[in-house]
């Protein structure tokens, strides 16, 4: 095999490519790239049973072939060489790469030992790119990262017909996500569990290259992502999620509304005396909302906002990474809390404006850390 190609194609193939490789392979060769030269086209692949990842890229194909060699090393190397093109050839068991004065010989692993790379699904549906990845990112703050619990590591994503939801919980809080996309069958409807680990690498290597395709197996195993030429696979997480639609209260009759920006700032700041596990205190009354966290022996720290309430006074205490994470996912003027009762978990939505209602495809509930007097 031999070809030349220009260094930043490859390098950003080979980076991009490099990513799915697992930090701790089951047997060597998938420790390897896979690399395949045909036409005008290479094709570099990676492969660790549970995920797969897919690029091509043009070239001047001299010989065809394929070859494997260490992925990790091979995308340093990428990485270092000058702009300037590249030459890459096999020869004896051994890779040669040439970039100006620049020469790499790397041995090459057995391509018979390599397995077979999974075949994409058939195609689902479409979706722009750009709005899945920031459907991801609102959704995938909520996810467990307790991998004792590896159902909740995972992201549902249920469709029906052209509507797609994405839910995610750790227990402590849940995010929900709606959004649209065009469905290949008008009248699908199905559900599947996607790592969030799977998710946050599609939204960041695949979400700014236009439409995007899903590819769902039939078997509910196998989840495809393609888009800009590239073209990834994962296996589904197996196991029952909960229902935790019904976490949502039917009704909720307490409502402030606080500006978004004024409000993550006030946390941040309030939140730098609350000890580890120490929530940090809402108490939302006419016209304004009181921040303030610590405690008396300790150092204390509180802050006062406006902020618009529709409903009785409310006193509410939440642990503050939780409450910053999930505001940091709107990207609206404003954030409002709905309530129930003070010891019930609330519901953050976004708001446009002060007096207008709030958008419903993305929710974000929170448990509450229960006070004293509650």
């Amino acid at each position: 095999m031999k070809f030349s190609v220009d260094r930043d194609v490859l390098a950003e193939a080979v980076t991009w490519t490099a990513r799915s490789l697992s930090p701790r392979p089951p047997v060597p060769v998938l420790s390897g790239l896979l690399i395949k030269a045909s036409g005008n086209e290479v094709s570099i692949a990676s492969f660790d049973y549970e995920t797969s990842a897919k690029l091509n890229i043009v070239a001047e194909v001299q010989e065809e072939g394929e070859t494997l060699v260490s992925g990790r090393l091979l995308a340093d190397i990428c990485r270092s060489l000058p702009s300037a093109p590249v030459d890459l050839e096999t020869r004896d068991s051994k890779v040669y790469l040439t970039c100006r004065s620049s020469k790499f010989n790397l041995a090459a692993m057995p391509v018979s030992e390599y397995p077979e790379l999974p075949a994409l699904p058939e195609i689902s549906g479409t979706i722009d790119g750009a709005a899945f990845a920031h459907a991801i990112s609102q959704t995938i703050v909520a996810a467990s990262k307790d991998d004792t619990l590896p159902i909740l590591t995972g992201v549902r994503v249920e469709i029906e017909g052209s509507t797609m939801t994405l839910l995610a919980t750790d227990r402590y809080r849940l995010a929900m996500r709606e959004l649209t996309w065009e469905p290949t069958d008008p009248n699908i409807s199905t559900a599947a569990l996607i790592k969030a680990k799977t998710l946050n690498e599609v939204a960041k290597t695949l979400g700014n290259a236009g439409q995007m395709n899903i590819a769902l197996s039939d078997s509910h195993e196998l989840v495809g992502f393609e888009s800009g030429g590239r073209r990834t696979t994962s296996l589904l997480v197996d196991g029952e999620y909960p229902k935790i639609r019904s976490l949502f209260p039917d009704q909720t009759p307490i409502h402030a509304v606080v500006k978004t920006s004024e409000l993550v700032e006030a946390v941040r700041r309030v939140s730098l005396v609350a000890e580890r596990n120490t929530p940090v205190r809402l108490a939302f009354s006419q016209g304004q909302l009181a921040l303030d966290a610590g405690t008396g022996e300790d150092a204390q720290a509180n802050e006062i906002l406006d902020a618009r309430l529709d409903g009785d006074d409310i006193t509410v205490a939440f642990n503050p990474v939780y409450l910053s994470e999930g505001l940091h996912a709107f990207g609206s003027e404003y954030v409002r809390f709905s309530f129930t009762t003070p010891p019930k978990p609330a519901v953050l939505s976004a708001q446009d404006d002060l007096e207008g209602d709030d958008g419903r495809d993305y929710r974000y509930l929170l448990m509450p850390v229960r006070l004293p007097n509650q």
